[in-house]
């Protein structure tokens, strides 16, 4: 049987590469070698940013939840204790939703959180 050349295959490999590295400076985007190793880097990268973006967002909501519940004379920890005492289940995000376009609602939150702090 004839043996088979790998050079179609290889052409494929270095083609998907070199297109994920489409708009880099260079031989970054040229030389198959330099290409991989952005490419590799860029999607661990990507990999991780998307872990960070959920963190940052936390934190984003827990400063304006914190900046309204302030304003309503409460820290966040008592605020988000005094609400998980009352039963009420928000999630941070809808709170600070609340917090940036609904101060009336927000305010009212504030007083149930006061009411069931011990």
């Amino acid at each position: 049987m004839a043996r088979i050349k790998g050079g179609v295959n290889a052409k494929k490999k270095h083609n998907r590469v070199l297109k994920l590295a489409k708009g880099y400076r260079g031989a970054r985007s040229k030389q198959y070698r330099v290409a991989k190793q952005s490419v590799m880097r860029a999607l661990a990268t990507s990999y991780e940013g998307r872990k960070q973006r959920k963190r940052q967002f936390r934190r984003l909501w827990i400063a304006r939840i914190n900046a309204a519940a302030r304003m309503n004379g409460l820290p966040y920890n008592k605020f988000m204790y005094g609400l998980k005492n009352a039963g009420v289940d928000i999630n941070r995000k809808m709170l600070a939703e609340m917090a940036v376009n609904d101060a009336e609602g927000f305010t009212t939150l504030a007083g149930i959180a006061k009411e069931h702090l011990k």
